[in-house]
């Protein structure tokens, strides 16, 4: 592996425990982790490569903690962007349904250069839609496209087990019996969960939500989750509707309803987690159960706003993150962290959380979420993974006082100049290295046509 030395970086923001904030100073990456990070670093060893960063803020890799990314050749459907979450999945699931190989490997590859190109180095992806025929591969062809671009990749096993005709949300086509859910999902540890520092593959497992699986799905998976030592996710308290659902076929408002089945501990996350009551996030504070933060997503489908300034005062792990790219039409985490700012700013006034406190969120709160320790912060012996951006740009005159809070307040409308992970440049000059753009573009819009006609 190569060695980078980022020579008097404008600012780093470190993101550290300290939250330090170096000036003029340097970081030397080699072998894919932080070697030293300091003013005027003098390498024992060559460097294959000089950045003069004068003129540049650094930030740590961005962590996004929930997506689906086949969703982003579903983006900005006329049909759908006036429906609740319900409706909203009832109009999609027909069309999710056709989900190919060839086009889950390509919305990936759309979603993931996106992130990249704006600051993301680490994205969790919740794929749950496998529909009966083809869909033994996708999430090997997920991890293929995350190789090809660079990014590093936690995949989550997903599932679906009730359908329409059992009083669940999602069409029968699309829904799978337990045996070859959890025969999948072991699969897919033993090629792909990676467990050392470093590893740019992970696993998870990750049933749907309350109102498309059943609880013997959920409970099995825990089970099996904790005797190979990965996470489990699921969607939870997004919406009154599945509110009302639990209460009407459990008897339980949600987060009970996962309570009883196991589905409390520090290596538990929920997507979204809007409609939780004050006791509801004290037991999330006392066990260590984190929460995804989606507020586009939230607002595209008029979910209502997660109550993020409680659960950070609280200690309730919080993480951000885009959701699918058909409730956002996008795959920005640098967009989703200055609508997280402005929300809450709106909803909280003076107790929401500052811009720093949401770039923490995006770094080390998702790292945290993730149980990832090696990434999150710019220290040594941290992976090196790692965004820049030009701050000497007409639009960043006048807005360089403070360069922790710059992403939250001011925010960036154009890609980074640099995306570097595991010591890789992945990004330069706001363009990806791993693939001619261009053409790359044309390959997803072939295959996107391919699966709308089909």
């Amino acid at each position: 592996m190569s060695s980078i030395l980022i020579r008097k970086a404008q600012a780093i923001v470190t993101v550290d425990p300290q939250d330090r904030v170096l000036e003029a100073a340097d970081i030397w990456l080699k072998d894919g982790v932080i070697a030293g990070i300091g003013p005027e670093l003098a390498p024992p060893d060559p460097v294959d490569r000089v950045i003069e960063a004068g003129n540049m803020f650094v930030y740590p890799g961005l962590v996004n903690v929930h997506h689906h990314l086949y969703q982003t050749f579903t983006r900005n459907l006329p049909q759908v962007q006036k429906l609740e979450l319900f409706d909203w999945l009832r109009y999609l699931y027909d069309i999710w349904q056709g989900l190919t190989p060839d086009a889950v490997y390509h919305s990936s590859l759309t979603g993931i250069g996106d992130l990249m190109k704006n600051g993301c180095t680490t994205v969790f992806d919740h794929h749950y839609v496998f529909p009966r025929q083809n869909s033994a591969e996708f999430i090997d062809r997920q991890f293929e496209a995350a190789e090809r671009l660079g990014i590093r990749f936690v995949a989550s096993r997903g599932s679906m087990t009730l359908g329409v005709d059992e009083g669940g949300l999602p069409p029968m086509s699309v829904v799978q019996d337990i045996h070859t859910i959890l025969a999948d999902s072991e699969r897919l540890i033993d090629r792909y969960h990676d467990a050392r520092a470093g590893a740019m593959r992970q696993v998870v497992l990750a049933p749907c939500s309350p109102f498309s699986v059943s609880a013997d799905i959920l409970l099995e998976s825990a089970k099996l989750a904790r005797s190979r030592g990965v996470r489990l996710h699921t969607h939870l308290a997004e919406t009154k509707n599945e509110e009302a659902y639990t209460l009407e076929r459990f008897g339980m408002r949600p987060l009970a309803y996962m309570e009883s089945l196991g589905w409390l501990g520090d290596d538990v996350w929920y997507a979204h987690g809007i409609h939780f009551n004050d006791a509801e996030l004290r037991l999330l504070a006392q066990t260590g159960t984190g929460v995804a933060h989606c507020p586009i997503s939230n607002m595209k489908l008029a979910s209502g706003v997660a109550r993020v300034p409680e659960m950070l005062e609280m200690g309730i792990p919080v993480g951000l993150a885009v959701d699918g790219s058909a409730s956002n039409d996008g795959s920005n985490l640098l967009e989703e962290l200055r609508v997280a700012y402005l929300l809450h700013r709106l909803h909280a006034s003076a107790g929401a959380p500052t811009g720093y406190d949401l770039l923490k969120v995006a770094t080390r709160g998702g790292a945290a979420i993730l149980g990832r320790s090696d990434i999150g912060s710019l220290e040594v012996g941290k992976c090196a993974d790692l965004f820049m951006i030009r701050v000497d740009q007409l639009d960043a005159v006048g807005t360089q006082a403070d360069a922790r809070s710059w992403l939250g307040t001011v925010g960036l409308k154009r890609p980074v100049d640099y995306t570097i992970v595991n010591g890789r440049v992945v990004v330069e000059n706001g363009r990806l290295t791993g693939a001619d753009e261009e053409r790359l573009a044309a390959e997803c819009q072939a295959a996107y046509r391919r699966f709308v006609e089909a």
